[in-house]
């Protein structure tokens, strides 16, 4: 039987500022949560994984750039030793977090503007890597397969786990269409549905320019502060279960 992990960013709220993270994490088998520097703070951290453990969802350390105004969408000039302490700083407070409520990181997958340079960057790919390997050399860094971030994990010697997003769109090089561009966000349920399904079970993603290119994913993302996020995981959640794929989370 095929098996894949679905998971979204969750955590992501802050003071006033509210996201649904309960319904998702009923939709979920991973949750990404973020911790306190793009957002976040520590209520909702801790709202947020007592919610996950409580429905035994597979909790994954989220982690971005110092930059609550700009949701860590933005790049900084950030140095690889800048980088390593950030990664270790959030894991840490995510880890103390999940300790007290009787559970643990399982994975880390860098957030934003951070996912997206050391996607291209060795540098701060390996910083993250780096990191991880320090707190904890078993946990998976979550990232594109073919980027930096699976090459970094197998130069600092930790696990990778290769992710695809049934929201986004992909250049013909595997890798996003950078937001704001024309085919960045793909926000149709049926559509997302239906690219889940064929990433899948045919190892397949439809590309902008409309090529076809492989892909092998172990988990599925869906961005948990998109406004559809919701419908878009009860659509593909249903479509992949109707084709008889298991949904489990990629960590053990």
């Amino acid at each position: 039987m095929p098996h894949v992990d679905l998971n979204a960013d969750l955590g992501e709220s802050f003071g006033h500022y509210r996201l649904p993270d309960e319904a998702l994490l009923d939709l979920l088998t991973s949750a990404n949560i973020a911790c306190g520097y793009h957002a976040g703070d520590p209520l909702v951290m801790r709202r947020v994984v007592t919610a996950a453990a409580a429905r035994g969802v597979a909790i994954g350390a989220h982690p971005g750039y110092p930059d609550l105004q700009g949701f860590g969408r933005r790049e900084l000039a950030a140095s690889p030793e800048e980088i390593e302490a950030f990664v270790l700083y959030q894991l840490g407070a995510l880890a103390g977090i999940c300790s007290a409520a009787g559970t643990r990181v399982r994975y880390l997958k860098p957030h934003g503007a951070l996912y997206h340079r050391a996607a291209k960057d060795p540098e701060a790919a390996d910083a993250i890597a780096r990191a991880i390997c320090a707190f904890n050399p078993t946990l998976p860094l979550l990232g594109l397969p073919g980027t930096e971030l699976p090459a970094a994990a197998a130069r600092i010697g930790i696990p990778s786990a290769a992710e695809a997003f049934v929201d986004r769109g992909y250049l013909p090089d595997g890798t996003l269409v950078p937001r704001g561009r024309p085919g960045a966000m793909v926000e149709d349920p049926v559509v997302c549905a239906d690219r889940a399904a064929r990433m899948v079970l045919d190892g397949v993603v439809e590309t902008v320019d409309g090529s076809i290119i492989p892909i092998s994913p172990d988990s599925l993302c869906v961005h948990g502060d998109g406004p559809a996020a919701e419908r878009i995981l009860r659509q593909v959640r249903k479509r992949l279960m109707a084709s008889g794929v298991d949904l489990a989370p990629f960590t053990a």
